[in-house]
């Protein structure tokens, strides 16, 4: 298929590159065009000027940016994807975002004749690399059949739970289970290493039982090790937190965990550490 990519972060770099190696035509946009030459020079494709520009004659053009904003500022415009695709194309947009963007842009979309599903991931950086990402979708049946095959190139998982907004909302849910394992984690190594317990030996016996988690396995060391430098960065959480609560908010719910770490990551960007990885939030356990 002729595709269009935009974004070409962390996670839209490579989820791209896994489009063209399966044998799609991929136009790419970034806003930092050098990183789009990079990308051309690795995995062939092309880039466009604009988002419109990318998005011309594309019968898929997918967005990775960073907010709500950023999403805005790629669709919409003379130089938006809008402006550029195709009646009958379809608008993917792999953002984390408020779901009311999503039914935003759905009514947006559609008075261009464009079909839209919200189809936020989780994976992270290593799971875009590795082309196994889990893919939430809010949609059509016919528009998530249709892009499912496509989509498959970096989701090991593709699924949808119900129409646009759906997937965005599911996100949602994921980011209040893990920050709810992160912190548990945190606090749980607070007592582990007060008490001189050996860290590999503790994680390797808790990944036998109930408090398995993927966490666990894979950053509670790190985090025993103050290593941060690394992964879904704590600057997109506070982000994505926000838009949980936000969520809530609307549908009369508290949150008392998603509240308090939205508040640690809060100050932990004040100080800084924003580009840190997420499970910064020993951190503030620690000071």
């Amino acid at each position: 298929m002729k595709l269009a990519f935009i974004g070409l972060g962390v996670m839209g770099f490579p989820m791209a590159g896994h489009l063209q190696q399966a044998g799609h035509q991929v136009c790419v946009y970034n806003r930092n065009s050098a990183k789009a030459a990079d990308w051309v020079a690795r995995f062939g494709g092309t880039s466009g000027a604009t988002p419109a520009e990318a998005a011309q004659g594309a019968d898929m053009v997918m967005l990775c940016v960073g907010n709500d904003d950023d999403v805005r500022s790629v669709v919409y415009g003379d130089e938006g994807v809008l402006a550029g695709m195709q009646a009958g194309a379809l608008l993917v947009d792999h953002t984390t975002t408020s779901a009311r963007l999503a039914e935003e842009l759905a009514e947006a979309a559609g008075k261009r004749g464009v079909r839209f599903i919200d189809a936020p991931v989780s994976g992270g950086q290593l799971g875009a690399e590795n082309g196994a990402l889990t893919v939430m979708i809010g949609g059509s049946e016919a528009d998530v059949a249709e892009a499912a095959p496509v989509l498959a190139a970096y989701g090991k998982k593709v699924t949808r739970l119900g129409p646009v907004g759906a997937g965005q909302r599911c996100k949602m849910v994921n980011q209040i289970c893990v920050i709810g394992a992160v912190q548990g984690i945190a606090e749980g190594l607070m007592i582990a290493k007060k008490a001189g317990l050996d860290i590999p030996t503790l994680i390797e016996v808790l990944a036998g039982g109930a408090a398995q988690s993927w966490q666990l396995q894979n950053r509670a060391q790190t985090m025993a090790e103050d290593q941060f430098d690394f992964g879904f960065a704590a600057q997109w959480m506070h982000k994505d937190l926000g838009i949980c609560l936000d969520e809530a908010a609307q549908q009369g719910l508290t949150l008392p965990l998603t509240e308090h770490v939205h508040q640690v990551y809060e100050r932990l960007l004040a100080e800084g550490m924003g580009r840190c990885d997420s499970t910064v939030v020993i951190r503030a356990l620690e000071s």
